[in-house]
């Protein structure tokens, strides 16, 4: 296993990732705890979950299901840097969801007691709250740390701009502020690169991929006797559009001699600024794939022909789009 810093903090986790994003809705509890073992024994030790993963929903079905894991042997908690969310929930009372002070502190107790631990190593923050003032949100993740609750604190799905809010009103009371920013990013959707990425890099945030298949499109989606295989969502509503793209894409990981899913693994360990690539097995052979990834080696050419196949945004902002 290789692993990293986890942005400019002195944390270093696995540059594969467990998403369990599967267990408790596709994945039946016993091999979501299968896939922890494998994964854990090879030594992945970053899990990332969330109290809305599972279904019902909102109801913390995979936290719960991380949590009896956790408790069959006391001794993983200390080897498994564990990262979940807050901003979601029932909805069922106004303060049920999103990133006032009252909800974080309520929020992250809940998701404590569905994971069985006294603390949660990274607590990120789902989605952006326009509502609520930064000072707020941060005076709660403070108590929350002097607590021995939670030890730091990421984002998911911010623009650059609410990242650098973040960081600035952060640095203002002082406090650490994000140590990592999770969000969509693989060959097929890059636009992080052209102001997420920039933010990160300069703020010391480390960047952790989410969907890096991009809902299965780079998975070798074309791969079945010559035809379409079955695919749904991300993948299924972008295919017809992009199967030239997809079949390029396909017929170099050929000529390389590696799986599309490893390719596309790898590139995102290639650009930099990211700390971590989560994959979200819905069983324990569909890690190998991800596993793989870390002993690819993209030279410049592979790199420069993959960019022609799925073109980035064309650099950061403002150069992209102006001269």
């Amino acid at each position: 296993m290789q692993y990293s810093h986890l942005g400019r903090s002195g944390l270093s986790v696995s540059r594969i990732c467990l998403g369990t994003m599967n267990f408790g809705e596709v994945t039946e509890e016993a091999e979501g705890k299968e896939i922890m073992n494998y994964a854990l024994d090879a030594g992945v030790n970053f899990f990332d979950t969330s109290g809305t993963y599972g279904e019902p929903r909102a109801e913390g079905v995979t936290e719960e299901i991380i949590g009896r894991w956790l408790t069959e042997r006391p001794s993983r908690r200390e080897r498994v840097i564990l990262a979940t969310k807050v901003y979601g929930g029932k909805g069922e009372w106004p303060n049920d969801s999103y990133l006032s002070a009252m909800h974080i502190r309520q929020a992250c107790d809940e998701s404590l007691r569905h994971l069985h631990t006294d603390h949660i190593d990274i607590y990120q923050m789902h989605h952006i709250d326009r509502s609520t003032p930064w000072e707020e949100i941060w005076e709660a993740m403070e108590v929350l740390r002097a607590q021995g609750k939670i030890i730091y604190s990421g984002s998911s799905n911010f623009a650059g701009w609410h990242i650098v809010q973040a960081q600035e009103t952060a640095a203002r009371r002082p406090a650490l502020g994000l140590v990592s920013e999770q969000s969509l990013y693989n060959l097929a959707t890059r636009t992080v690169e052209l102001e997420v990425l920039p933010a990160c890099r300069a703020y010391g945030v480390g960047l952790i991929c989410w969907s890096p298949l991009h809902g299965g499109l780079l998975s070798g989606v074309m791969r079945n006797n010559g035809g379409i295989r079955g695919s749904t969502g991300r993948s299924a509503e972008q295919l017809p559009n992009r199967q030239s793209q997809v079949a390029a894409y396909e017929a170099l990981c050929d000529e390389i001699g590696e799986s599309p899913s490893a390719v596309g693994m790898a590139w995102l360990l290639h650009q930099p600024g990211v700390s971590s690539v989560i994959a979200g097995p819905r069983m324990t052979s569909h890690l190998d794939g991800a596993l793989r990834a870390l002993g690819i080696q993209l030279d410049e050419t592979t790199l420069e022909r993959l960019d022609k196949i799925f073109p980035g945004p064309g650099g950061p902002a403002p150069e992209a789009y102006a001269w």
